[in-house]
């Protein structure tokens, strides 16, 4: 296959009224080096149905389950089976269809987190260390441009050697018992047995968890953590406050919430170190700010000539048009093609393009959680942070 060639995508989950399989399928279809040929779209054979029509694919290739579609593309000629499969599921189905998918020779792109449980996450490792497929975990916020010149900016040491890292996630759309209310996403997203046994801080504090390591460069080493459960009659946390320290010394203050009523999604990081400090912010995420002590703070633009390579490379339009959630979503999906084809011709990727997430990040974001959940419960204040694998 040439890179002339459109990768096909299968995809799993996503079906009617799906946030996130629209989002992801999106930020695919961004750049054109994707197809979607099939999907699986839901466990409800009748809805998998309806959500292939929406997106006039072909219904021989719209599948009732994802077992279903891994028989029926493997039938079909190698030049005509899709070439990578997106799960998009809630986190109960990450771990089968991702093992299932892999050792029947097809690439990965999955939804975070890794899995439902750090037992399975640890086996998972080992599968896809395994498999020559490529495997992409959609931590979406290390796609955006100014995220990843922040990143360069400190590997480079710009700043000096990092100190201190905070790193917030505020949300409020879980204010109230709204899985009560057949809201979909809040039955899932509370529901320990499809959700696993942290709330908050497995949905949106893995997030702010990865950003904190992906910035900085530096690895968390212990941590101290404490959860919250903010709304009467809901099963696992909604809120909480996890203090870490790092593998070069640093510190770090890392909090999430999804009962910070009236907040939408301003996940922020700050990162400081010995020579300056860098801040982002999602909701202006266009601008970095660097401080500096001897100097005015400097306000960084997205799409000007004076960003690194990282930054120039995922960055799309020019200075003062927006790029947002969707497009760091596309520069993920763009960078894993562009190894898969690199691959595919026996060449190297650039470093740039094989700037995405993948089973380390899944990994040490398991261990987090597992970490998290054992040092709410101890009595211990530091517990040693210890990924293995």
């Amino acid at each position: 296959m040439s890179s002339s060639q459109k990768l096909k995508l299968g995809l799993i989950g996503g079906g009617p009224g799906s946030f996130i399989g629209a989002i992801h399928l999106n930020g695919a279809l961004m750049d054109g080096m994707f197809e979607l040929v099939a999907g699986a779209f839901s466990s409800n054979p009748e809805k998998s149905k309806q959500r292939g029509e929406e997106l006039m694919l072909d219904p021989a290739r719209v599948y009732a389950s994802y077992d279903e579609m891994f028989a029926g593309e493997l039938a079909l000629p190698e030049s005509e089976r899709i070439d990578v499969v997106a799960i998009v599921t809630p986190n109960n189905v990450h771990f089968d269809p991702t093992v299932k998918a892999l050792k029947h020779g097809f690439h990965v792109a999955l939804d975070k987190p890794l899995t439902l449980n750090y037992q399975e996450a640890k086996e998972l490792y080992h599968i896809v260390k395994a498999s020559d497929k490529r495997f992409l975990l959609t931590h979406t916020y290390s796609g955006y441009p100014m995220i990843k010149q922040a990143k360069q900016m400190i590997a480079e040491g710009k700043i000096g050697k990092v100190r201190k890292v905070y790193v917030e996630y505020p949300q409020g759309w879980l204010w109230k018992l709204l899985e009560s209310e057949n809201n979909k996403q809040a039955e899932w997203r509370t529901d320990p047995k499809r959700n696993g046994m942290a709330g908050c801080m497995g949905d949106i504090g893995t997030h702010a968890f990865h950003l904190a390591e992906y910035v900085s460069g530096e690895k968390v080493a212990s941590i101290c953590a404490d959860l919250y459960i903010k709304v009467d009659g809901r099963p696992i946390d909604d809120d909480g406050v996890v203090l870490m320290r790092f593998e070069n010394g640093a510190s770090g203050v890392l909090t999430a919430s999804q009962t910070d009523t009236g907040a939408e999604n301003n996940l922020r990081i700050r990162v400081y170190g010995e020579k300056g400090g860098l801040e982002w912010q999602q909701e202006l995420n266009n601008t970095l700010i660097a401080r500096w002590p001897d100097a005015p703070a400097q306000v960084l633009r997205a799409g000007t000539g004076y960003l690194g390579s990282l930054a120039n490379e995922n960055t799309r339009t020019p200075a003062g048009h927006p790029e947002g959630y969707v497009e760091a979503f596309a520069n993920l999906y763009r960078n894993f093609a562009r190894c898969i084809y690199a691959d595919r011709a026996g060449e190297s990727p650039k470093a740039e393009w094989e700037d995405y997430p993948g089973i380390e990040d899944g990994i040490r974001g398991m261990a987090f959680i597992d970490h998290v959940l054992k040092s709410n419960e101890s009595d211990i204040k530091w517990t040693p942070f210890v990924v293995e694998k």
